[in-house]
This record gives structure tokens, C-alpha cells and sequence, in this order.
């Protein structure tokens, strides 16, 4: 897995990249075919805001956040993230089992 952080009228301190690297290796445990993990960590006035971008096989997810504390920012966002990364799964797991193709793009 790929994690690439950056900020946006924030500094990003190693404490802070640990922590997000910490909590993110929890939805590895769910989801082997995590690629690449975008993160954006931005202030607006007295909100944090933090947007993560995982780009999974045949899929890509988009989960935002919002919260006045940063930590407890990047603790509901890989609460998301893994709700959307498990439901991804799932809908895998069915299409397999049920025998319905997977949908592949068509190159053109």
C-alpha cells in the first residue's frame, strides 16, 4: 500500500503521518487489494478537514471529514473508509458466488 499525505494550510508532522499511517495499516486486515492511499489534510478556520482518496482493484473510493480535532478527524474517516472498503468487498464476494461476470471495462 501506497500512502501518499499532503497538506493543505498544515504542516504535516511525523506524529501526525504516523498516526495516519498506524490507523490506515487496520484497513489493510479487511481488504488485501489496497493499492494507493491519497490523503489531504486541510484547516478551515477552526475545522479540520480530511479527504482520503483509496484507489483499490477495478475501484476507486472517496471518503471526507470534517471535525474540530484532527485525531478524531482521521479516527471517523478510516471508520468510513472501512465500512466503504468491507461493503466493496462484499459486493465482490456476491458477484463471485452468484456467478455473474465481474463488470470489466471494454477498451475502445
Amino acid at each position: 500500500m501506497n500512502l501518499q499525505v499532503s497538506g493543505h494550510h498544515l504542516e504535516i508532522t511525523p506524529a501526525i503521518h504516523n498516526y495516519l499511517a498506524t490507523k490506515l495499516q487496520r484497513i489493510t486486515h479487511h481488504f488485501d487489494h489496497v493499492i494507493e492511499v491519497n490523503v489531504v489534510l486541510s484547516v478551515e478556520r477552526f475545522r479540520q478537514k480530511i479527504e482520503a482518496n483509496v484507489h483499490v482493484r477495478g475501484k476507486d473510493i472517496f471518503v471526507e471529514c470534517h471535525d474540530a480535532d484532527l485525531y478524531a478527524a482521521i479516527d471517523t474517516l478510516v471508520d468510513k473508509l472501512q465500512r466503504q472498503l468491507t461493503r466493496h468487498k462484499e459486493k465482490r464476494l456476491e458477484q463471485r458466488v452468484n456467478g455473474k461476470p465481474l463488470k470489466r471495462r471494454l477498451a475502445r
